[in-house]
């Protein structure tokens, strides 16, 4: 994962331009924890213009790769997630139609179909209502809904063994 303090974990680690964002915030034990993640994407600019991302929304998008449930990422998880993120900021942009920074319940249904949900327009709306102020998400509040809606689908389609669609779980699984 993550280098050991005093040089990088693996040859030519030094070199990846994502290595020096990372480096700069993880502490000795090469990880990251949201505070972190938090600076790391601030100095980095992959916000661009929008406000830097708060901390929550990086819990959120640590808890989406954390595959040792550390609380924590390592260098490999961090390029994972910039990828990730970077593909979610372009998609923001793309469907961003007015320019106005946000994007509001029509953009965010293009958005989703985009990506291939099928969802209710019942279901579209309650998203918006939990990520939009005054009907407008912002890019933080994008990725917050992106990395919700991608562990809802990984945790449905793990228990959906036969894709149709259903599936059925207790209440405390």
């Amino acid at each position: 994962y993550g280098g050991a303090p005093g040089g990088p974990a693996f040859p030519g680690q030094a070199q990846d331009p994502l290595y020096g964002y990372f480096a700069a915030v993880a502490g000795q034990d090469g990880q990251i924890d949201a505070d972190e993640l938090q600076r790391c994407l601030t100095q980095s600019g992959i916000a661009g213009a929008y406000k830097p991302f708060n901390v929550e929304t990086c819990r959120l998008m640590i808890s989406m790769l954390d595959r040792d449930m550390s609380g924590t990422l390592g260098f490999n998880e961090f390029k994972e997630l910039w990828a990730v993120v970077n593909g979610w900021k372009q998609h923001f942009i793309s469907f961003d139609n007015d320019s106005s920074g946000t994007v509001d319940r029509q953009e965010l249904e293009k958005a989703l179909v985009n990506m291939g949900f099928r969802l209710s327009p019942q279901a579209v709306t309650a998203i918006t209502r939990r990520y939009s102020t005054h009907g407008k998400i912002t890019f933080d509040d994008y990725i917050a809904c992106c990395v919700k809606l991608r562990a809802l689908t990984e945790c449905f389609r793990r228990r959906d063994t036969s894709q149709q669609g259903f599936v059925n779980f207790q209440y405390d699984d």
